[in-house]
């Protein structure tokens, strides 16, 4: 079920540490060293991680970046739209580093979350909302367990 990368999705992730620094300062955020160390674990690749997981992996070198700052540094990056928060429950939520449009599939049992390609859902029925609303966006997620 996971979605394929196109090539340009692929080049959304930056290659080198400057590329890193052109990418966050095109989003409008100040490259600052810690900023650029929690990118680096956060734009290697297309993942899904927890700020936990974040802060350990930044944190696995001699730099000692704080839990406030993973924090703060996660909320600014999802802000400026390099990332996406996944809300799985109230006490878990995962930064997505594909910021496409597409769906998730969240393993109850082991944590782990996986995307669906958004042409693999379709959402045949909203609700009627009052008319000085629209909608802005639908994200699906769907919570399963292995029997």
């Amino acid at each position: 079920m996971s979605i394929i990368l196109t090539m340009s999705e692929l080049e959304k992730f930056p290659k080198t540490r400057a590329d890193l620094v052109v990418m966050l300062r095109n989003a409008g955020i100040t490259p600052t060293h810690q900023r650029i160390k929690i990118g680096e674990v956060l734009f290697s690749r297309e993942q899904h991680l927890s700020a936990e997981q974040v802060l350990a992996a930044v944190n696995q070198e001699d730099d000692e970046v704080s839990k406030a700052t993973v924090y703060n540094t996660l909320g600014v990056f999802a802000e400026h739209g390099l990332l996406r928060e996944v809300i799985v429950d109230p006490s878990k939520v995962f930064y997505d580093s594909n910021v496409s449009k597409h769906h998730h599939l969240f393993y109850s049992d082991t944590g782990e979350l996986e995307d669906i390609a958004d042409e693999n859902i379709e959402v045949s029925k909203l609700p009627n909302l009052p008319s000085d609303l629209q909608i802005e966006e639908v994200d699906v997620i769907i919570r399963v367990h292995r029997n």
